[in-house]
């Protein structure tokens, strides 16, 4: 069985956004990669209404999975009104079961959103979740072997650059990753997002030696950064 990456973000494009070279890169390494997304992040346009731009929302995630070669899930939870539920713990265990992923990949706890916020507190409630065979559900039990924290510019307070992964060889797909998104694409963000996540991975590489660089957090921080040339696992 491959080893797999599943990245679990609060609303479309979280995932894109904070781990789409990190996934772009696994995948071509011969992992499985499955995106959940929680919410559709349908809120968050200037002009038009959360019924207008979900089915605009649906189709880029559809469109960055198939370009990343990914699984797709999307939850049902409301932009902006995720809670920290029952429902939506066992909704993540159970994808986490079905999929089986080798490493997790998620939101720092250290956002000022708080979608974000509570997306940490269900995924890690999920784990545990996911990894007791007490909890009899429709797969097996399963633990990931790692759970990171990619950076994302909204996650900050608190956040710790750990793991510095070489993503130079895949950086020009990821920012084409970006742009299957129509926030990227179009500008009508408040918030320059293409321009930041592009500028990032020169800074981050140009720390850690590389070309373009990602950096992820882990649970606990260490002292000195790793430079991951490779994989996460390796």
């Amino acid at each position: 069985m491959p080893n797999h990456l599943m990245v679990i973000g609060a609303h479309i494009s979280d995932a894109e956004n904070m781990a789409g070279a990190a996934m772009l890169k696994h995948r071509r390494a011969g992992w499985e990669v499955t995106i959940v997304h929680l919410t559709a992040g349908d809120k968050g346009h200037p002009t038009l209404s959360p019924e207008a731009y979900n089915p605009m929302r649906i189709a880029d995630a559809q469109a960055s999975a198939a370009f990343v070669g990914a699984n797709l899930e999307i939850l049902p939870y409301q932009d902006g009104e995720l809670e920290v539920t029952d429902d939506a713990i066992w909704a993540v265990a159970d994808l986490i079961r079905k999929y089986r992923p080798t490493v997790l990949l998620t939101h720092w706890r250290g956002s000022f959103h708080r979608d974000h916020n509570n997306t940490h507190e269900i995924v890690h409630r999920a784990m545990f979740n996911a990894a007791l065979p007490a909890f009899m559900r429709a797969q097996p039990a399963h633990a990931p072997r790692a759970v990171l924290y990619p950076e994302n510019w909204e996650d900050m307070e608190g956040y710790s650059a750990d793991v510095y992964l070489d993503v130079s060889d895949v950086f020009d797909d990821y920012l084409k990753l970006l742009k299957t998104h129509a926030l990227m694409r179009e500008g009508y963000a408040s918030f320059r997002y293409y321009d930041y996540y592009e500028a990032l991975g020169t800074v981050r590489g140009a720390l850690a030696g590389y070309q373009k660089a990602v950096t992820l957090m882990r649970p606990h921080t260490l002292l000195h950064f790793t430079r991951q040339p490779s994989l996460l696992l390796d």
